[in-house]
């Protein structure tokens, strides 16, 4: 311990008395070691650490699964999930919810739209957790009629103000009175974390008959149990489900996949391919502080044979260039940490309202991601510090004492530092391809026209309770008068309203017979996407008339037997005829329709999805009870939500807006996880050439300054300026040439595993490999400009006098 506590005074002194040098090599190390502890956070919280349910690896999500349209994670039938409850053999326990909904809830405050979910009564036992206050259900409120509600945490103490008194509060929930039983732990959910309301599913008897599907179920294996042999299973029990009910299960399985599969197997591609980004990133810092530390041990070559010379043996000197190591890297890994915190804090308060990944508000540097901060500093400083270490203390100790000595260890730094720029090279190509890739991927992916005009548009959500909207007359009726009024506000260009916002993430689709065409085999019938539109929705949203017409007002009064349908149905169901007075018979109800009009294909999924068949209905034929107000104003859309506010109050006071977001802010959101990924790799892309680019400085520099010697005689037997300046640029070109080829055969092997991540851009896509390559080039360049210049101002006489 006192000759560790020598060798750290001795190091401190000896950086303290360096201190530029001591600043590029922790600023290189904490974008290193810092970029590490970030993601690692991300990937701990969503990959590794504990789901915050019991015997989390014990639960499923269970899905249908379409074949033809191999739709793997398709919802559920409410009647094939009671039949899988009593058929199967694998689940302890198996519990289903309906997708999250809007509702409006009044008493204690002001009318205010949340989103709710239906569950049964077994969900919340089935994923381990119970109420932090009351109760959850039990399995006999699984039946119509029970007015009973649980709550979550955020919704007690932001509404209620963390009241105990609120189980024995009654609410109005959609004009309904319901008890509230209980308040779930904070950051409870299930799949989706905007839940505020959970209500029990009410089967009645005829549940039991399958039609249409609806609902995410949940289940807990048995022991003993794989997922596996589930899925076996569960297959099986699907194939029975076919032979009771052919015409509604033909063409269908079921899928099983673990939650935390579920939560994070859309995400995982991203978090692999930023891991290994840091990895490089870290790398390349590596190589950049042992390229500083070579130099500097090559300059110190007098003074470590002096103490060899004194009696300081070969591993001691090793020990004393390692503890300057550690010591680097450690500050390395406190600044580290410090960026690690801002960048986790980003990614928890700014990036987590704008994407729908599960849980990213919940990351945070633990323990665990400390400890492996402080491995990745301990092994960095020993990887960058061992290669400069022994080179410094093995250096021949004659010739290291001799003035103006020149050395073979020199020759040998030279090659290691060339050797590293080399590698600091290959790696940044590699991360520069792949953020060049995406960069090209979200350009191409932008430019994708969404079918409608976003800009000057706002939307918001309405949910008219069924207690007092109690048939579609009614519901129509307040739309008419609703959007009647909002039409004549000034400000308003247009207005309407739709069941299913695109790229909202959620929709309806139903398969459907069309008349005078062949009838397919049983469980291949067409599938139509089908929205519910009232009058001018397609207007406020841009979306452009084809042929044929809209609805209007001379339509009869349900408007029955009338559709409007894409270009995408038009074309794959009538590609060589004109759709204008076809019928088609969608399965939502028994009546057949006849197309009236094309309107333009939107993009539903999101920018990069298939634009599939689609049906717009019109509201008074099927009105729901929850519409997204769609308005196009006619200047800043902002102004107009405290209209249309005002209009809903003066209407119905019991009502609220909800979820009041533009479409330019909605199409940004949708791109949100693409944009953050592109960002997130150019940055470390961006530190990697400047590491690069400092690497290839210094090491041309101190080779103009090892060759001072030698350019002096070239330019006294009558080399220019110019010569020496190419000289110098040429020893770089040929430094990232070699790595350039090297990292173009990592980055063409590497990329292809970012396919997923891609967007009509192929992972050896050879204009960014040129651009790369050339910016690389250019780096080079640059970064060797400075050290040639100096080398031209070499006066021969002052080089060769020591001669």
């Amino acid at each position: 311990m006192r000759v560790l506590a020598q060798d750290l005074k001795y190091s401190v002194r000896l950086l303290l008395r360096a201190p530029g040098f001591t600043l590029v090599a922790v600023a290189a190390l904490a974008i290193g070691i810092g970029a590490n502890p970030a993601i690692s956070s991300v990937v701990n919280t969503l990959l590794l650490q504990r789901l915050p349910y019991r015997d989390a690896d014990r639960l499923a999500v269970v899905w249908e699964h379409n074949l033809p349209r191999n739709r793997r994670d398709n919802v559920v039938a409410p009647a094939n999930f009671i039949h899988w409850r009593e058929m199967n053999q694998s689940f302890a326990t198996l519990a289903a919810s309906s997708p999250p909904y809007s509702v409006t809830i009044s008493g204690d405050g002001d009318p205010e739209v949340l989103i709710a979910q239906q569950v049964t009564a077994e969900l919340f036992p089935a994923m381990g957790v119970g109420a932090a206050l009351g109760r959850t259900f039990v399995p006999d409120e699984n039946r119509p009629g029970v007015r009973v509600a649980v709550i979550s945490d955020r919704l007690w103490k932001r509404r209620f103000g963390a009241r105990e008194t609120v189980l024995s509060q009654v609410v109005q929930v959609q004009g309904f009175p319901y008890a509230i039983i209980g308040v779930m732990p904070p950051r409870f959910a299930i799949l989706d974390s905007t839940v505020d309301v959970w209500l029990p599913v009410g089967f009645t008897a005829e549940s039991r008959t399958p039609r249409g599907r609806s609902m995410a179920v949940i289940g807990r294996l048995k022991d003993g149990v794989t997922f596996a042999s589930a899925q076996r299973d569960m297959t099986r029990v699907g194939a029975e489900l076919t032979t009771m009910f052919p015409a509604f299960n033909t063409g269908w399985t079921v899928n099983v996949v673990p939650v935390r599969e579920q939560l994070t197997g859309a995400i995982k591609p991203a978090l692999f391919v930023l891991t290994a980004a840091v990895a490089f990133v870290l790398l390349i810092a590596c190589a950049n502080v042992a390229n500083l530390l070579l130099a500097r041990a090559t300059a110190r070559q007098r003074e470590l044979a002096v103490r060899a010379a004194i009696g300081a043996g070969r591993g001691r000197l090793v020990r004393q260039l390692l503890t300057e190591s550690l010591l680097l890297s450690s500050a390395g890994g406190a600044v580290g940490i410090v960026l690690a915190w801002w960048a986790v804090r980003f990614l928890r308060v700014v990036a987590a309202e704008r994407l729908t990944i599960p849980r990213l508000d919940l990351v945070a540097i633990d323990g665990w991601v400390l400890g492996f901060t402080l491995v990745v500093a301990v092994l960095s400083g020993v990887i960058f510090g061992i290669v400069p270490a022994v080179a410094g203390a093995g250096a021949s100790l004659n010739e290291s004492l001799k003035e103006g000595g020149r050395t073979g260890s020199a020759a040998r730094g030279n090659r290691a530092r060339s050797a590293f720029v080399v590698i600091e090279v290959a790696l940044a190509l590699v991360l520069l391809v792949g953020a060049g890739l995406l960069v090209r991927s979200f350009v191409r992916l932008i430019d994708v026209r969404p079918g409608f005009d976003p800009h000057q548009t706002i939307t918001m959500r309405v949910s008219l309770p069924p207690a007092r909207y109690r048939d579609n007359a009614s519901t129509a009726q307040f739309y008419d008068r609703f959007f009647q009024e909002l039409d004549g506000l000034a400000g308003i260009e247009s207005s309407g309203a739709v069941s299913w916002l695109p790229l909202g993430g959620l929709g309806a689709a139903t398969s459907m017979v069309i008349h005078g065409q062949p009838t397919p085999p049983q469980g291949q019938e067409p599938v139509t996407d089908v929205r519910v539109i009232t009058h001018d929705y397609l207007k406020a949203m841009g979306i452009p008339l084809i042929r044929g017409r809209v609805f209007n007002d001379s339509d009869p009064a349900d408007a029955r037997g009338r559709v409007v349908v894409n270009e995408t149905f038009a074309r794959q169901f009538w590609p060589n005829d004109d759709p204008i007075g076809k019928r088609i018979h969608i399965n939502w109800d028994d009546e057949d329709d006849e197309i009236i009009g094309v309107v333009g294909d939107v993009k539903h999924t999101g920018l990069d999805g298939t634009v599939r068949p689609m049906t717009y209905w019109p509201y008074r034929r099927y009105p729901y009870n929850t519409m997204t107000v769609v308005v196009r104003a006619a200047g800043d859309p902002a102004p107009v939500v405290n209209a249309v506010a005002g209009t809903l109050r003066r209407l119905d006071p019991g009502l609220a807006l909800a979820g009041i977001r533009t479409m330019d802010e909605i199409v940004s959101n949708s791109v949100a996880e693409r944009r953050l990924t592109m960002l997130l790799l150019t940055v470390f892309a961006g530190a990697a050439v400047l590491l690069a680019a400092v690497g290839i400085y210094g090491v041309i520099a101190y080779n103009v300054t090892q060759r001072t010697q030698e350019i002096g005689i070239r330019m006294a037997l009558g080399a220019q300026r110019g010569d020496v300046l190419r000289l110098v640029v040429r020893n770089a070109l040929v430094l990232v040439a070699i790595g350039v080829g090297t990292g173009a055969i990592g980055a063409l092997l590497l990329t292809r595993l970012m396919r997923g991540l891609l967007f009509d851009v192929r992972p050896g896509d050879p204009f960014t490999f040129v651009v790369v390559s050339v910016v690389l080039a250019t780096v080079a360049v640059a970064a060797s400009i400075l050290p040639g210049l100096r080398a031209t101002r070499v006066d021969p006489v002052i080089a060769l006098r020591a001669e």
